[in-house]
């Protein structure tokens, strides 16, 4: 049956040192702050990961770091961010070797490499097929969506399909899975400026950045949802709202790095070429972030 994959599931920062090493220390002080704070499950490797610029020796190393930091009923997820299906494969496999729990898959990005619905129906197919281990989509690609009806065809279709982040489109694109495949698989929020109001419609967990950023208030949030005090909820979602939106966007991970330094917490470096940070975002995420 496999672990439990539902509920939040924070997708950890990478901190890197300034020759571009990863600092194993950092990384498993943010992985300890997310495990006491009571979350479901760790997620490395993905876009808060900086997960495209690691090879598959680095993320073997992040899921051996997460096994030291979770119990046996908490699922490591590890992102897999390739451009071809051969290479999503083999990193796949990496990370099964290596202990990961599940699998979280980007469609491909490259843009002339972009392939029709057949196409990535043979990639998530084929990985399903040859690594065998659960398989989260991470839908993220604005020009290779994944469209709810693909999204079943794979639930029914492969063995090892199970859930499907759901990073563009909104809430409408959330609702539209939650309505398409019902409770036959996961849909993850990652809408993270109205993450209550994704509990509130359907999502079956969660695994997106603010939850590294705010693991307690994520849970709270999560808590009230399957509890019903929506009041309490949307109080949480709004007190993070104006946070959030200095946050997102592209090159989110130096914001969100710089984002936890203000809060006290050590973060390292991003990897180049995320390198500066102009003064000016700096003083907004201070901003935000001070007010109460």
């Amino acid at each position: 049956m496999g672990k439990e994959l539902g509920g939040i599931i924070p997708p950890i920062v990478t901190p890197f040192r300034p020759d571009g090493s990863i600092d194993e220390k950092l990384a498993a002080r943010e992985m300890d702050l997310c495990v006491r704070a009571g979350v479901h499950g760790l997620s490395v490797g993905g876009s808060t990961g900086e997960g495209p610029t690691l090879n598959d020796d680095e993320l073997k190393a992040l899921i051996a770091i997460a096994k030291e930091h979770t119990s046996k009923e908490q699922p490591i997820v590890c992102g897999i961010m390739r451009t071809c299906t051969r290479d999503a494969v083999k990193t796949g496999l990496a990370a099964k070797e290596a202990g990961a729990d599940a699998i979280m898959v980007t469609p491909t990005a490259y843009n002339v490499l972009v392939p029709n619905e057949e196409g990535m129906f043979d990639f998530y197919s084929t990985i399903s097929r040859e690594v065998q281990l659960p398989i989260i989509i991470y839908n993220v690609i604005p020009q290779n969506r994944i469209y709810p009806d693909l999204f079943h065809r794979l639930l029914d279709e492969t063995d090892y399909v199970r859930g499907i982040k759901q990073s563009v489109g909104g809430l409408p694109a959330l609702y539209a899975d939650i309505m398409e495949v019902g409770d036959k698989g996961y849909v993850y929020a990652a809408t993270d400026d109205m993450l209550y109001s994704c509990f509130d419609l359907g999502a079956k967990g969660a695994i997106s950045a603010i939850l590294s950023v705010f693991p307690k208030e994520s849970m709270e949030m999560w808590e009230c949802a399957q509890s019903g005090n929506h009041a309490r909820g949307l109080e949480i979602q709004k007190s993070l709202y104006k946070k959030w939106q200095c946050l997102g966007g592209n090159q989110f991970p130096i914001r969100l790095k710089y984002a936890l330094e203000v809060m006290g917490r050590e973060a390292g470096y991003c990897r180049s070429p995320i390198t500066y940070l102009p003064e000016e975002e700096k003083a907004r995420i201070r901003t935000a972030f001070e007010e109460k």
